[in-house]
């Protein structure tokens, strides 16, 4: 256990030098060719470069094949597919991020990513075995995991959120890796934590490079793909709770927005988070409250870990609060009259 901590904390640091630099280097180019242009929308109000996303899924796609070398990592049997679909998205998310392309080629692209990965899963690995049958989870999974490809791509709104999303999931999965001595996903979290820390000096409000679809659509990929093999070991609601206000913020607002028939694909405002820079929080007092609220449903997460169902419930009950209590927060209005 101690000697697999060093190796996550060693990996954690090599990722994360080598993304900073690269994220540097490459600034010149975003700046060139991937302009984030402000609109009515955006929370932006000058044109930014987007792009970090290149650096971060490059260097951590580098350090996974260095380690698959040095400690000779026996990779899950669907990690080609997952490798496919990485690539897959960055590049579409990189064409986006240069010139926007139309919804349906993406969705229809990610559709044939996430096909291919839940078809390539060994039958062992089941969330649900009781409830049913292996192809009803399969396009179960496969739709949850388009969902959170898109989520993923949907909340990155402001500066330092998906940090604050994504790296208490990933330090899940770090944790649970650790007690299991799983070393193929101790390296794979470790280092998507030590990538995406490279990145965050960039992001900071405000920020001077922002992560673009190159980034959320392939780093919300290979999440929902670890978050089910999370479920598929651990038990379904400690899969659930570290995304759970991702979850509940997009998918209400999904709803909410299509039940006025708007256009859910189109870029908009009306997310929870989007809502509490109009009622005066700063975006830093936004992304805090959103990481706080993180942690304590990655804490509650690792609790669940092979709990009963009535005690996995109860802490996801008490999760479904903890998010209640941030969205309402971030709904008050605190513009003075």
């Amino acid at each position: 256990m101690t000697s697999l901590l060093l190796t996550a904390v060693l990996l954690v640091i090599a990722s994360a030098i080598p993304a900073f630099w690269l994220c540097r280097a490459m600034m010149p180019l975003f700046q060139r060719y991937a302009l984030a242009r402000p609109n009515a929308r955006s929370s932006h109000a000058v044109p930014t470069p987007q792009g970090g996303g290149f650096a971060i899924v490059s260097v951590a796609l580098g350090m996974a094949v260095i380690c698959t070398f040095r400690f000779e990592i026996v990779w899950p049997a669907e990690s080609l597919a997952v490798l496919i679909g990485v690539l897959v998205l960055m590049g579409m998310g990189g064409l986006d991020d240069i010139k926007p392309l139309p919804a349906i080629p993406r969705l229809i692209a990610q559709i044939l990513v996430i096909g291919m990965i839940t078809f390539a899963m060994p039958d062992t690995i089941r969330v649900l075995p009781d409830a049913v049958p292996l192809w009803a989870e399969r396009i179960l999974a496969g739709l949850a995991l388009l969902w959170f490809v898109n989520l993923v791509n949907f909340m990155d709104g402001i500066d330092w959120i998906t940090a604050a999303a994504l790296l208490p999931v990933w330090g899940v999965v770090l944790i649970l890796a650790l007690w299991t001595h799983d070393l193929a996903l101790v390296a794979l979290a470790a280092i998507l934590i030590g990538s995406y820390l490279g990145f965050v000096p960039f992001n900071r409000p405000v920020a001077a490079l922002f992560l673009g679809d190159v980034g959320s659509l392939p780093l919300g990929l290979v999440t929902g793909w670890l978050l089910y093999r999370i479920g598929a070991e651990h038990g379904l609601v400690c899969a659930l709770l570290p995304p759970l206000y991702y979850l509940a913020d997009a998918t209400i607002t999904m709803a909410r927005r299509a039940l006025r028939g708007e256009k859910i694909w189109e870029a908009h405002r009306s997310h929870y988070y989007q809502q509490a820079t109009t009622n005066g929080l700063t975006v830093l007092a936004i992304v805090t409250r959103i990481l706080f609220a993180n942690l304590v449903l990655a804490g509650l997460a690792v609790l669940a870990s092979q709990q009963s169902t009535a005690l996995s419930l109860a802490l996801l009950a008490l999760g479904g609060l903890c998010v209640t209590a941030l969205i309402r927060d971030l709904q008050r209005d605190r513009r003075k009259p």
